[in-house]
């Protein structure tokens, strides 16, 4: 990621301070009525000179180990840091409901949420309410790894201060690759079963029409197929989970109308070439699009249960060998790499990708990981996360470790070209890239840069190709430059905002099952539109809009 200028970073302060009368706060540090802790900072060196026990909750994916502190990169920071955590630990699935259980009850706080991913408006309400603390500086005083990432990338800092000045959580930073090469500027990629091509003497589609014809061969030749791969299961033409982020199939809908699709699964907006924030899922591509799939439907190329199946589900049908055509951020986490390349754009009215919104700065959550008010040494606990931000920690946390007793590691301990101690990773061969992290990683709050890639860390195999997929692959047919970016709104647009997408977006998801399934009429389109200004689509895309303005008009 190339560093932005001066001018973005002031532009993400002027988003950040446009609008008057936000409430949450006093004086930096001093927010909620809380100062921030002083120590003296020989206190906090590592390992400490006496064992302290600090207490934090976290999140673990589902049939992966559940005690962080079985977990090989917590047992390591425990002996580097002499600093043992009290985990309460909560398994992904029920992540939502627990940690709002915790939240609203000050006698079950621990001292930090590691896995938070608090949206801006949890931010802004926890902050007002004083359940959680502004951490901007103990990040200035005694977190020297983060401290470092914002000073040489100002604009993170910008991107997760408020209206009032104060940094509510710290984020988890990903870069690789910048601008439209970035590898988050294409999520919901599509692949097709090149092996399955082949047999049948077919090419990769480029066109609509061409890949309506392709999935009819798979379907017509499904005895075919089933003999000669020996699949148990019925072949299933084209699979996905529609309205589940990268699973979604919105990818093909890209080429109807102006070309937009609609690739914010979460808020369905987009900005077009005159620099409009647009709602993507109004757009007449989008209805074009969402025909053609019906009909797709109606002919039995889509999966039937795309509308309802879980992720274990969709994968565990990906495994047998069942699908022509799926859809996630890396094929090898559905099937496997030989047998499969990305579907290019296809085009119907136009060839067009859109680049996915915040991509460009790279991975980015703002609110990855709190500091509660229950904290009784909030400069130890700072101290102890700002060990996340380690160049060659990071990495680690991100993806998994070096020197386990198991199977299988992430990375194998080796030396750079200047003969430091770097991170290399190994061949996962046939293991799904995301099962293999979830056993190791702890995710949380990090920074991974890319100049660290080469000096701390190799960059992942399954990151270099994807880039270059990206880059080889899409890029060429990104034909709109244009991606909303990342900004803090303040607290009253912040939540109309969130107000305002709880009808917009499940009004939107819940049309597009139904239409890809049953169909629509004109008059159901006019009425799906109406009903979406009557919730205030309106205000919604006026809100986005004034951010973005004074974001362009700074830079």
């Amino acid at each position: 990621m190339k560093r932005q200028t001066v001018k973005k970073v002031l532009a993400m302060t002027m988003i950040a301070a446009m609008t008057a009368g936000i409430t949450a706060c006093g004086s930096s540090g001093g927010a909620n009525g809380r100062k921030m802790q002083k120590v003296d900072k020989s206190t906090l060196a590592f390992p400490l000179k006496e064992q302290e026990t600090i207490t934090g909750m976290t999140s673990f994916p589902a049939g992966s180990e559940s005690d962080p502190n079985k977990r090989t990169i917590f047992m390591r920071l425990e002996k580097e840091t002499n600093v043992h955590v009290d985990w309460t630990a909560v398994q992904a699935d029920q992540w939502g409901d627990k940690i709002g259980l915790t939240m609203s009850d000050p006698n079950k706080l621990p001292d930090f949420i590691f896995s938070a991913g608090f949206d801006d408006s949890n931010l802004l309400k926890y902050g007002k309410q004083g359940v959680i603390l502004p951490v901007e500086d103990y990040i200035d005083n005694y977190m020297p790894n983060l401290k470092k990432v914002f000073d040489k990338y100002p604009e993170y800092r910008a991107m997760c201060t408020d209206a009032d000045g104060h940094i509510w959580a710290f984020p988890w930073i990903e870069q690789l690759g910048s601008g439209k090469e970035a590898i988050q500027s294409v999520s919901d990629m599509s692949f097709i079963n090149k092996k399955w091509l082949d047999f049948l003497g077919l090419k990769v589609p480029k066109t609509t029409e061409e890949f309506e014809k392709v999935l009819m061969a798979f379907r017509d030749n499904a005895g075919k197929l089933q003999k000669e791969f020996h699949i148990d299961g019925s072949i299933i033409p084209m699979s996905c989970i529609v309205n589940d982020g990268s699973q979604d199939p919105s990818i093909l809908i890209n080429g109807f109308g102006e070309g937009y699709g609609d690739t914010d699964c979460g808020r369905h907006i987009a900005v077009d070439d005159n620099n409009k924030v647009i709602c993507s899922a109004t757009q007449e591509g989008y209805k074009k699009g969402l025909t053609w799939m019906h009909k797709l439907y109606q002919e039995n190329l889509i999966d039937p249960e795309a509308f309802t199946q879980d992720w274990s589900t969709y994968v565990s049908k990906g495994k047998a060998g069942r699908y022509g055509v799926c859809f996630s951020w890396d094929v090898a986490n559905i099937d496997n790499l030989k047998d499969w390349v990305p579907l290019p754009a296809l085009k119907a009215d136009v060839r067009s990708i859109t680049p996915c919104n915040s991509s460009y700065t790279g991975g980015f959550d703002r609110g990855r990981c709190v500091l509660t008010a229950k904290a009784k040494n909030p400069a130890l606990v700072c101290a102890w996360i700002d060990q996340m931000y380690d160049p060659f920690q990071s990495p680690q946390n991100n993806w998994g470790t070096y020197g386990e007793k198991d199977d299988f590691d992430i990375f194998e301990l080796g030396k750079n070209a200047d003969g430091e101690k770097m991170l290399k990773h190994t061949d996962l061969k046939d293991a799904s890239p995301v099962e293999v992290r979830e056993a190791e990683c702890v995710g949380g709050p990090l920074a991974v840069l890319d100049e660290y890639y080469g000096k701390y860390v190799t960059c992942p195999d399954d990151a270099k190709y994807r880039m270059d997929w990206i880059k080889d692959i899409y890029v060429p047919d990104m034909i709109h430059d244009n991606m909303y970016p990342n900004v803090f709104m303040t607290v009253d647009d912040t939540k109309k905002i969130s107000d305002l997408t709880a009808d917009i977006s499940k009004t939107i998801n819940a049309k597009k099952s139904d239409w890809i399934m049953n169909g629509f009429s004109d008059e159901d389109w006019n009425k799906y539109v109406k009903k979406l200004d009557s919730y205030g689509m309106k205000e919604y895309l006026g809100i986005f809009q004034k951010y973005l303005e004074a974001y362009n008009k700074a830079k």
